[in-house]
């Protein structure tokens, strides 16, 4: 049977401004101060409910921000959606850094890349496992993205520091502007690989009216495929609106006089449009996805008689 958290999805989160409402309010950091205990109580009393209640608004918004929709339990604090903008805007914002060393580029881009892919683990569909501890595939297939994507994170640092580029412009080219289709790449990367195991497993669909009708790997593949794109555009967007808002600020004469503004400015709007993109990134795609039924596994479309079937995307 489809999870609480989900039929609320089905119920509210139909357009991307209603989804936008919605993780407004769930990334609020101060759901992070609920209890493992409070959180479990409210989501049991929310399952047990026969209908929706607009005045249990408040117990949503701590369901949907902790509770995995999958198996029930409670997110790892560091790991829930409200947790989100607190670590990595300070990594994103020492990722960017124009660092005069390869050593803190490398340090910055492990921390960044060994919390997003512990994010998107932690927020993925579940389904179709037995169990919640992560299998030694999954912990090498983890272990092997946040070595490459550090690597390939800190590739144009490692280019001006060892082909000795001294032009300012080829400089901020590499450290700025090719950092733009990167960062969207890795991210991209970053969730393909990290919820690999769900496309070659499959994830439960399910009817109109929440029953469960088998596991696809179409699904699978539709719901990684839509959160990686959703991550390379938050990520992506990140780092292109700053570098593009200081290559402007810089032929204005206040920033020609005064270069020690660029810096801070920078950092300020690295944390602002992270902050803005966040909930935007999160919305862009529905939570509880829809998947035709021509589309799904050939054993299992002659399962079901519904031409529309149901799927959790994950985060």
């Amino acid at each position: 049977m489809m999870d609480a958290n989900l039929l609320y999805w089905k119920n509210h989160g139909e357009s991307v401004f209603s989804r936008l409402k919605i993780w407004v309010n769930l990334l609020d950091p101060s759901f992070l101060l609920t209890s493992n205990t409070e959180i479990q109580e409210t989501y049991n009393q929310l399952r047990s409910a026969e209908k929706f209640n607009k005045k249990d608004e408040h117990s949503w918004n701590i369901s949907l921000s902790s509770i995995h929709a999958d198996s029930g339990s409670v997110l790892p604090l560091v790991f829930r959606p409200p947790a989100f903008l607190p670590f990595t805007a300070p990594l994103v914002v020492a990722s960017f850094l124009p660092h005069r060393n390869i050593k803190p580029t490398l340090f910055w881009q492990f921390l960044l890349q060994s919390y997003t892919a512990g994010f998107n683990y932690a927020n993925r569909n579940c389904s179709s496992e037995k169990g919640q501890t992560p299998s030694p595939k999954q912990l090498l297939l983890i272990a092997g993205t946040v070595s490459y994507a550090t690597c390939a994170g800190a590739l144009p640092q490692i280019i001006v520091n060892r082909l000795g580029i001294r032009s300012l412009f080829i400089q901020n080219f590499f450290r700025f502007f090719a950092t733009i289709p990167l960062s969207a790449a890795l991210a991209f990367f970053n969730v393909f690989t990290v919820r690999e195991e769900e496309c070659q497993n499959g994830i439960q669909v399910f009817d109109s009216n929440g029953n469960s009708v088998g596991l696809s790997k179409a699904a699978a593949e539709k719901a990684v495929m839509e959160t990686a794109l959703s991550r390379a555009v938050l990520f992506g967007t990140t780092a292109a609106v700053p570098s593009l808002l200081v290559s402007v600020l810089q032929r204005t004469r206040i920033f020609q006089k005064n270069a020690l503004l660029v810096a801070p400015i920078r950092h300020i709007s690295v944390a602002f449009v992270l902050g803005l993109m966040i909930p935007l990134s999160f919305s862009l795609y529905p939570q509880l996805g829809m998947i035709r039924k021509e589309n799904v596994d050939e054993d299992l479309q002659a399962k079901v008689a519904e031409e529309q079937l149901f799927y959790h995307r994950g985060l």
